[in-house]
């Protein structure tokens, strides 16, 4: 019978923010491979912890990509509020345009996340109300000019994120002129 006297997994599991850890790993992976190269055992090497340790934090892997998801979503939402506040009040759809693009062409991988249909928002209440609140900068600004605002701000949506996807996806150039010339109206 042995002696020595081992302390609980409780007492000797220390990492300090696990959850804060995994949640960068992952996001690591998906700048780096995108979405596609997660898997729980990938980020609990890249966190360097056990490929159980995920599991502490996260129910799944889409729960994790939630997580990571969300945070994009608010940085996104961020990067749109700031851009609003600095235009001017005749130039706030186009900065918001912009803003938008360039957030997308900057974080192509973690956009693609966000916007992409491997996960179900409705399913992620936290990643579901983070999500809305980025489309509300836009729609906010739209609504300005009246009832038709919310049509308004899914044209305006559709129109930024189908060119992002566009350029994403390299079918056109972020450098054409004509980009250039819609966003400086």
């Amino acid at each position: 019978m042995s002696t020595s006297k081992r302390k609980p997994v409780e007492e000797t599991y220390h990492h300090g923010d696990l959850r804060r850890a995994l949640i960068e790993a992952t996001a690591k992976i998906v700048a780096k491979e995108g979405a596609a190269a997660v898997s729980l055992r990938e980020v609990a090497r890249v966190a360097g912890v056990s490929h159980n340790a995920p599991y502490r934090h996260f129910e799944n892997l889409a729960a994790l990509l939630a997580a990571v998801a969300t945070e994009g979503f608010a940085a996104f939402r961020a990067r749109l509020e700031a851009a609003a506040e600095k235009a001017a009040p005749a130039a706030r759809k186009s900065a918001l345009g912009k803003a938008y693009l360039d957030f997308a062409l900057e974080h192509p991988k973690l956009y693609l996340l966000m916007f992409g249909p491997d996960l179900n928002k409705a399913e992620h209440p936290e990643l579901l109300k983070v999500s809305q609140g980025a489309f509300d900068v836009l729609r906010n600004e739209t609504a300005k000019g009246g009832a038709s605002g919310q049509a308004d701000a899914i044209a305006a949506w559709a129109f930024v994120h189908g060119l992002a996807h566009l350029i994403i996806d390299k079918q056109i150039k972020r450098s054409n002129p004509a980009i250039a010339a819609f966003f400086a109206q």
